[in-house]
């Protein structure tokens, strides 16, 4: 069982990790914190009692400090947690830190249940090539090791037919929304055609991001609106 600590200040996507990790098995959330001095805190205060946090998912933007500084602060715990930063920060400068810093795997937000899954399985793989001390025995190993977290999987968020960064595009277009929006609405904010976001809509209600509520209008016939899930 991987001890995970999670570090992020929206409690509504602080629940969405302990959901989705508890659908996927095998890990056990000691704590949901939300500033990095909590993070710090309780990451230090497991490894003295005896019982380290194996996994951090932490958020770049937090209200007291940077992510990237969380960070570079939980390399002083030993054993030191791997670190997987969850966020909405998409610009280059900001995964170059986060990597400089110490960060295994890097996931925007928002995130469908499957895009969450490949990368624990990314992480996971990693961890199965190093052994289960940690240690690699061989040039071999750590070259898999390696490998392992510079190349995405793919199977969970680039299925056939599927592009994910129209996926993403859907993802925000409903989650910045608050109320929900019609797959015709979705289709008007990304550009594309209404079948075409219907198809990332019925993806993303299938993994269980969203939520379809279904509507009667004035003539009777109903009509499907996708909410994000709360």
């Amino acid at each position: 069982m991987i001890r995970v600590l999670i570090v992020e200040d929206d409690p509504l996507i602080a629940a969405a990790h302990r959901d989705y990790l508890g659908r996927i098995g095998g890990f056990e959330v000691v704590d949901a914190v939300t500033t990095a001095q909590q993070g710090l805190r309780t990451a230090a205060e497991a490894a003295a009692a005896g019982e380290p946090i194996g996994l951090v998912l932490l958020d770049l933007g937090l209200p007291d400090a940077r992510g990237v500084d969380l960070a570079a602060a939980l390399s002083g715990v030993r054993p030191e947690p791997d670190i997987i930063a969850i966020t909405a920060q998409r610009d280059l400068a900001s995964v170059r830190s986060a990597m400089a810093h110490g960060v295994l795997l890097y996931l925007l937000k928002p995130f469908t249940f499957a895009g969450f899954r490949e990368k624990i399985g990314q992480y996971l793989r990693y961890r199965d090539a190093l052994g289960a001390g940690g240690d690699a025995v061989s040039q071999r190993e750590v070259d898999e090791a390696l490998a392992i977290l510079r190349t995405a999987d793919g199977r969970g968020t680039a299925r056939k037919g599927s592009a994910p960064a129209t996926e993403d595009a859907v993802g925000r277009a409903v989650q910045d929304s608050g109320g929900g929006l019609t797959a015709s609405e979705v289709a008007a904010a990304v550009g594309s055609s209404r079948v075409t976001a219907w198809r990332y809509l019925e993806r993303l209600a299938d993994d269980g991001t969203v939520t379809r509520i279904t509507e009667y209008g004035n003539t009777g016939r109903p009509q499907i609106r996708y909410r994000w899930r709360r």
